[in-house]
């Protein structure tokens, strides 16, 4: 029964990999031909997925006792919220690389593949309960994302990305690994429940190293500083639907696994890891604000935009309580919705020839030429930068909140004064398009899905998003409740 159990409990991960299988064999005898049809597939896989998932989130699990395999599988309310947004990502992802692949005459079966067991990968983190299982997951996601940075094989950028994104993915893994090593060590066992009664009564300097290890190897997986190098190359190389897939799936993915190791593994020490994430999150809130204010091209603003938010969702973590935890994932949901409008835009910027336009001096007067996309990449820029009454400025109030809460006043002061200095450079954005003089680069047309998912996105981000704020606030204290159980 226990097995049957388990198995009912990691049904989405059963389904993706049986169809990955499946679909694999199809790749094999169809070829590149058979990409579209791979693709429409795996959405339909991964919106299976969901809808196996989202019982758990709204509270109709199989009963109290959610972990499977002994501990090393985890089906609460916490991993169905991540799981949700990773299989939404993923599925928007497989949406607009078609498209665009198919334009530069390198779409390949297998790309829609990867995307599939990448998020296989990033299902077993934000599930994960043991040390072990952390690892496999991590290593099946990072595995398939080298390939997917590198996936335009003639293009010296992508390559460059996939090759730069590899080496120091690995180095991190190493120290991630040796972290895990030092832990075990220290406290007899791989159980995030094990590993937390063991520290109960202190944290061995061992110990401590092995944590100070394992957050500078997740640091590197969310790209907070100082582990943020490669973001800026790699999101810049990358095709921009992986990069739209790295910036949504992957970054839930690492934040949620960090927040399992913090709470769960590390819960009885949160003295231990609070001022390195504090440290982590203003670093990464000054070094994204301060790095993207001399960047002229979009894609490398975003990465450097996506380094300061992390910053900002971080300070959700410092506060080590239960509501600076369900601020996260408020910020998490939006920061995806904020992530998917910007990226799907910046594919929308094509010149005559319909090559892709990332120069931020290109978009000088685009409110004249292309006046909803200018919409729409203003919208997203004043949402990151947290103006209201847009919805990105939801996601820090409730961040700045649990931090005065948890009385840490400071720490919210210093962040609100460097959002207010982060505004700058969203801001210059909106002045090239808004009142420079057109130079009427882009004059490529669009995909319908492309257009589509733009103008969902940025309706999300709207003062409509705020419709959903009493909904959203619910599912994630809801998540929260089984990250961290009441008393």
């Amino acid at each position: 029964m226990d097995f049957a159990r388990s198995l009912a409990l990691t049904a989405p991960e059963i389904l993706i990999s049986i169809s990955g299988l499946v679909l694999l064999m199809v790749a094999a005898w169809g070829g590149d031909k058979a990409s579209r049809l791979i693709s429409i597939a795996s959405v339909a896989v991964l919106t299976a997925c969901a809808f196996l998932t989202a019982p758990t989130l709204w509270g109709q699990a199989m009963g109290p006792d959610v972990s499977a395999f002994g501990g090393q599988h985890r089906a609460d309310a916490f991993a169905a919220f991540a799981k949700l947004l990773i299989y939404a990502s993923a599925g928007v992802t497989l949406i607009i690389a078609q498209p665009f692949f198919d334009k530069a005459k390198a779409m390949r079966a297998e790309f829609p593949l990867l995307v599939l067991f990448a998020s296989l990968g990033m299902g077993m983190m934000v599930s994960a309960g043991d040390l072990l299982a952390l690892y496999i997951g991590l290593e099946l996601n990072s595995l398939a994302s080298y390939v997917l940075a590198s996936s335009l094989r003639n293009n010296e950028r992508s390559a460059e990305s996939g090759l730069k994104y590899f080496v120091l993915g690995s180095l991190a893994s190493g120290i991630l690994l040796f972290g895990m090593s030092l832990t075990y060590g220290f406290t007899g066992t791989t159980s995030f429940a094990g590993i937390n009664a063991a520290l109960s009564g202190g944290l061995p300097t061992g110990a401590t190293f092995g944590l100070i290890f394992m957050l500078a190897g997740l640091a590197f997986k969310i790209s907070a500083a100082p582990f943020h190098m490669w973001t800026p190359d790699v999101y810049e190389g990358a095709p921009t639907p992986v990069t739209t897939f790295f910036a949504t799936a992957s970054k839930v993915a690492a934040l949620g696994l960090l927040m399992r190791v913090a709470f769960e593994a590390f819960g009885n020490q949160t003295q231990a890891w609070q001022q390195v994430v504090i440290f982590m999150a203003l670093l990464s809130i000054v070094v994204g604000a301060l790095g993207a204010i001399g960047q002229n091209n979009i894609k490398r603003l975003m990465a450097y935009s996506s380094i300061n938010n992390v910053g900002f969702i971080l300070i959700g973590l410092a506060t080590a309580t239960r509501a600076g935890a369900s601020a996260m994932l408020v910020y998490i949901a939006i920061y995806v919705a904020m992530s998917v409008a910007g990226f799907v835009a910046v594919l929308l910027l094509r010149d005559e020839n319909g090559e892709q336009v990332e120069a931020i001096s290109d978009l000088a007067g685009l409110s004249k030429t292309r006046p909803w996309i200018a919409l729409a990449m203003a919208s997203v820029m004043f949402s990151l930068a947290g103006i209201p009454p847009l919805f990105g400025f939801w996601g820090k109030f409730v961040v700045f909140q649990a931090a005065v809460q948890a009385d840490m006043i400071a720490l919210a002061a210093i962040g609100i004064a460097a959002s207010v200095i982060g505004a700058f450079y969203y801001l210059k954005v909106v002045k090239v398009m808004y009142f420079d003089e057109a130079v009427d680069v882009v004059k490529g047309s669009g995909e319908k899905s492309h257009t589509v998912l733009l103008v969902l996105s940025t309706l999300a981000i709207s003062p409509l998003g705020y419709l959903g704020t009493k909904c959203l606030g619910t599912l994630a204290d809801y998540a929260t409740a089984a990250l961290i159980p009441v008393g």
